[in-house]
């Protein structure tokens, strides 16, 4: 599972991490370590995916048909298995944003003095 930096707990909630991924795919094809940099920058460092949940989790979702993979080379020139959003990817992506909305929306009804 993913870390969040300085939690106790140091796990994103479940769903949480093939949600992020789905939606990093949104800006299209990307491979396995560019996806983990992405989510570490743009979180100010505060989500890391380690190597042991990143790639079960694309596999995951690629046996869903969430995503389509090929192999490709990276900036670097290194070979390099490059990962896509599929259109069943982005009609799951939604359904997993609303959802995420939801429990968002009642965490912070619980977590509301009184």
């Amino acid at each position: 599972m993913g870390v969040i930096r300085g939690s106790k707990q140091n796990e994103f909630l479940p769903g949480t991490l093939d949600m992020l991924l789905l939606r990093t795919l949104m800006r299209g094809p990307m491979h396995g370590y560019g996806i983990a940099q992405f989510i570490r920058q743009r979180s100010d460092d505060v989500l890391q995916i380690g190597e042991g949940s990143l790639y079960p989790a694309l596999q995951r979702l690629q046996v869903k048909g969430y995503i389509s993979a090929e192999w490709g080379l990276s900036e670097n020139k290194r070979r390099a298995r490059f990962y896509r959003l599929t259109r069943k990817g982005e009609k799951q992506l939604e359904l997993e944003v609303e959802s995420f909305d939801r429990v968002m929306e009642a965490i912070a009804h619980v977590m509301l003095p009184g």
